[in-house]
């Protein structure tokens, strides 16, 4: 399977975890900032919603195991970064800012 083609598997299966407090998709809110596939491995950079996320390690496990699920797929790493600083105005989809009540 092409590199590309694992990617998009990759982003696919990641938009399936959903944040419990907001119920949107963590790929919808803009949190996951980069995923990289090289020769079986998965590197993702994602951020939460604030520092104090009580759900922290169940996204990041959620991600993870998303990861794993993709055909190709040997070993994930999921790596929480706070720069860029989360902003939904800039980084959540439409659909999520809708949902969110930012217009």
């Amino acid at each position: 399977m092409e590199t590309s083609e694992v990617t998009n598997q990759l982003w696919a299966e990641i938009g399936t975890v959903i944040d419990p407090e907001i119920g949107l998709s963590l790929k919808e809110l803009g949190l996951i900032y980069e995923v990289q596939f090289n020769a079986g491995k998965v590197g993702v950079k994602m951020t939460l919603t604030s520092m104090g996320c009580p759900a922290g390690p169940e996204l990041t496990a959620g991600v993870h195991a998303a990861c794993m699920r993709v055909p190709g797929v040997e070993d994930a790493e999921v790596e929480v970064v706070w720069t860029p600083k989360w902003d939904p105005r800039e980084m959540a989809s439409d659909d999520a800012k809708m949902t969110l009540g930012i217009f």
